[in-house]
């Protein structure tokens, strides 16, 4: 596995698990209140608001949390939030891509760049990192959903384009502008998926050795925990060794 994904479970383990806890729903809150915003507050007519209210459900966040982020959505004192992305180099070279919703660009530009140069990294321009990431929809199905066999062909039925399963699970990938129609039919085949969302794929990825990696891996972690910053990703990769290593 590359980058970001594979650290999530060490990083919560490590981390104090109400903090870590708090902040996750703070984040779901934002981009439930910010689909909300943006189409219609009724999730069946409102795709992104769906996703991102399954998604939230996925996370275990409270039903009350969940309708007060879209009722706030509607409030004349909801923050006006703007999607950013930047995009830099950690350590070692590494891409990073860092996507945010900020009511204050300055202040969001300013943590980021902020936590990059401490970690030996920079930003960069806008497209400097992106042009080797495919952008693709990324549906994640536990692995009690079916066996390998009983995934594949659901994908392939529903239009997806490739298929990665495990025994920690089934992950599922599609074009981005196909993807609410592409989760749509594997929820009626398969049911509910864990988690739907577009994501930044690393065509290629970079061995990173375990010191390299344990200083990706904080930069990771400072930027997620920065309040604006919604999703983080790279295209570094840890062989097995020096994951147990760091998940020890």
């Amino acid at each position: 596995m590359a980058g970001h994904s594979q650290f999530k479970n060490i990083m919560h383990r490590k981390g104090k698990q109400d903090s870590v806890r708090s902040k996750m729903f703070s984040k779901l809150a934002r981009e439930i209140t910010v689909a909300a915003k943006m189409g219609t507050p009724d999730p069946d007519m409102n795709p992104r608001l769906r996703l991102a209210i399954q998604n939230a459900k996925a996370q275990s966040m409270p039903k009350d949390n969940i309708e007060r982020a879209v009722k706030k959505a509607s409030g004349g004192d909801a923050e006006n939030y703007d999607e950013v992305r930047y995009e830099g180099y950690g350590p070692g070279g590494v891409a990073v891509i860092v996507e945010a919703l900020s009511d204050n660009r300055n202040r969001t530009a300013s943590n980021v760049r902020s936590i990059f140069a401490k970690a030996g990294g920079a930003l960069g321009e806008t497209g400097s990192v992106s042009f080797s990431f495919d952008h693709v929809g990324e549906i994640v199905y536990k692995a009690e959903a079916g066996d390998a066999d009983t995934i594949m062909e659901a994908a392939i039925e529903a239009g997806a384009e490739d298929v990665v399963s495990d025994e920690d699970g089934h992950t599922i990938y599609c074009a981005f502008e196909d993807m609410n129609e592409v989760s749509t039919a594997l929820e009626s085949a398969l049911g509910e998926a864990e988690s739907v969302k577009a994501i930044w794929k690393p065509q290629n990825t970079i061995p990173v050795d375990e010191e390299r990696a344990t200083s990706l891996m904080r930069l990771i972690e400072n930027l997620e925990d920065d309040d604006d910053v919604q999703n983080v990703y790279s295209n570094f990769e840890v062989d097995d060794e020096v994951m147990a290593k760091l998940s020890a």
